[in-house]
């Protein structure tokens, strides 16, 4: 890799559309941001582009405004994919080992997790990433890279993470609009685990959850490797528009509300009378405990279908890393607490500390992941490590990016 380099960064949510211009310099000197933008979203509903020409607007104007900020013209980005149309789905390949003194090669590696995707994709869906569980070498399993050891048939189970492919059409052709390039598309809740976990998190077991506005994303990690990754189409806009009904006002003075009273919405029950003035000029009052039995079943909801997931893949209250929470969402005071019980886990507000020291930044978590897993992409072109072709190019970083 050189000695220096630039690379940026698109998160394109249905709150807000942020972009970010870093540039990378020796290790011993880490990286510093250039520049960063953030707009209001338009075009974009629950995570998914409905309309790329909207949207390609918003992300050009926030573009242009990160590059007058870096004082640098770069075109390429990398972008997240933050809707809850995504599949999963485990898969099992072997190969013979292909040289005569029985050396695992890259290319070994390589052709193992291509028998592994060898398998029929629904209709109208692509493959995203492919994550490498584990490689089994004569039977003997748990092996994260086996480059260089010896043996006789090399076996790998794969985590293949896919999408519905009109919904990457809509976001590449609004990248596009916007006069970009994606250089790579990376699954939002993977890109918000690289920001904000630690090792010691990734190897013990840990989940990860990315409250947005329209979304809420998971990834569940375990012994180093991704282990689950799920996005539910239900957010913060969602407690905004149920205060909006219970109170019967306008959806900007429901988002007021929701934002000014926040320590309601989890905090003790309390019947101070508030008042506000919507957009008709109306003055309304309402109680602070109304908050609060409007809002808490919402949050309730949302950790229960993470709790679901849980379930899913036998996890239920045994990560003992425990629940990280960033986004947006995670700022809601209290939250913690309700984690704490509902998921029966430690919990922690995680944020970008690579980036930035506060947690005030946690909104950024999923655009400084894609920065940061942009970077290990980098590397692995020009610094030797897996090149992976055609099929396999969702795989390039397999040695950087999952693998502990």
């Amino acid at each position: 890799m050189s000695k220096k380099s630039t690379i940026a960064a698109l998160d394109i949510g249905t709150g807000s559309i942020k972009a970010i211009i870093v540039e990378r310099q020796h290790k011993e000197s880490g990286f510093k941001i250039l520049g960063k933008a953030e707009s209001i979203s338009s075009g974009v509903r629950k995570g998914v582009v409905v309309d790329p020409e909207k949207a390609g607007k918003v992300i050009k104007a926030t573009m242009s405004e990160a590059k007058k900020e870096a004082g640098y013209d770069i075109d390429d980005v990398y972008v997240n994919i933050n809707n809850a149309h995504i599949f999963s789905h485990f898969s099992k390949g072997s190969v013979s080992v292909s040289r005569a003194d029985q050396e695992i090669t890259k290319e070994d590696v390589e052709r193992v997790i291509e028998a592994a995707q060898a398998f029929t994709l629904p209709q109208n869906k692509e493959i995203l990433e492919v994550i490498p569980r584990e490689f089994i070498l004569d039977k003997e399993g748990s092996i994260k890279n086996p480059v260089g050891l010896h043996g006789v048939r090399l076996e790998t189970e794969i985590l293949a993470i896919g999408a519905f492919v009109f919904h990457l059409r809509n976001l590449s052709q609004a990248v596009l609009n916007a006069d970009l390039q994606a250089t790579d598309m990376i699954l939002g809740p993977i890109a918000a685990a690289r920001a904000v976990l630690t090792p010691d998190e990734k190897e013990l077991g840990s989940l990860v959850v990315d409250l947005g506005a329209g979304t809420t994303g998971i990834s569940v990690f375990e012994e180093g490797t991704l282990l689950h990754t799920a996005i539910r189409p239900i957010g913060t806009n969602n407690i905004r528009n149920d205060i909006g009904i219970g109170l019967q006002v306008d959806v900007a003075t429901a988002e007021h509300i929701r934002n000014k009273f926040s320590d309601s919405i989890l905090g003790p029950s309390n019947a101070k009378k508030e008042k506000v003035r919507i957009g008709t000029g109306e003055e309304i009052s309402f109680k602070r405990s109304e908050i609060k039995k409007i809002a808490e079943p919402r949050l309730v909801q949302i950790f229960e279908e993470i709790e679901k997931e849980l379930k899913k893949i036998s996890r239920d209250k045994l990560l003992p890393g425990g629940v990280i929470l960033t986004g947006e969402g995670a700022k809601t005071p209290h939250l913690v607490g309700l984690v704490r019980k509902k998921l029966g886990l430690p919990c922690r507000i995680g944020g970008p500390r690579k980036f930035f020291p506060s947690e005030d930044d946690i909104r950024f978590s999923t655009l400084c992941g894609l920065i940061l897993a942009g970077m290990d992409l980098e590397e692995d072109y020009t610094g030797g490590g897996v090149n992976v072709k055609g099929a396999l190019t969702k795989i390039k970083n397999i040695f950087k990016v999952f693998l502990p």
